[in-house]
């Protein structure tokens, strides 16, 4: 009898553990029930994929170190002709938008391109849009689980311009919350604004 009772006592414990982790979850992802998200939620959200890459000044820029802020990925490359550049003069802007939160905000290029784009050459194309934003390159094989994680598609084009080949990519943002889950993704041509709105919501959320 007693061993009995012992085991519905662990039991029940074990419940409310779990529902107290489901209300936290819940609370955090619910902070403002009447907000309607513009970009493309991911749930159940999933943890993101933690990788290390490689800065231009030699450090190593770690995802899994960002926990507090809201993390914007685009994957392209440095000779891109339209994407790329529209995507990351739009991050420019919203990292205007922002003001003060930006601090709270990390915008990452992370290149397709590995064969042209070194980590010196794809941070200085970043930067090149805004001093704050980071590039980021790697070689093929630490680059391709994090293409597998995110949903990346990449692929050498058979067109060729002045600069060389050309790269077939996603256009999709990738969206990293505070607590460092895939939380979202923005589809290329959102707007500035739609954005802009989504992350000053991602950024207001809280476990307290």
């Amino acid at each position: 009898m007693q061993d009995t009772v012992k085991g519905r006592s662990v039991i029940l414990v074990a419940v409310a553990l779990i529902l107290g982790i489901g209300g936290l979850l819940g609370y955090r992802y619910w902070t403002n029930r009447n907000y309607e998200f513009k970009g493309s939620l991911i749930e159940p959200a999933l943890p993101a994929y933690d990788f290390a890459l490689e800065r231009a000044d030699g450090s190593v820029y770690r995802l899994g170190e960002q926990e507090g802020k809201v993390v914007l990925i685009f994957f392209g490359y440095t000779n891109c002709p339209d994407f790329c550049p529209t995507t990351l003069a739009e991050f420019n802007r919203i990292s205007t938008e922002l003001g003060d939160q930006a601090e709270d905000v990390e915008f990452l290029f992370i290149t397709v391109d590995p064969e042209r784009d070194t980590p010196e050459k794809v941070d200085e194309y970043a930067k090149a849009f805004n001093p704050a934003f980071i590039g980021l390159s790697g070689t093929p094989d630490e680059l391709a689980p994090i293409y597998d994680a995110y949903f990346v598609y990449a692929q050498k084009s058979d067109a060729v311009t002045g600069s060389g080949y050309l790269v077939d990519h996603s256009t999709r943002t990738i969206v990293i919350d505070k607590f460092g889950d895939f939380r979202a993704t923005f589809p290329y041509g959102l707007g500035v604004d739609a954005v802009t709105s989504d992350v000053q919501f991602l950024l207001s959320e809280t476990t307290e």
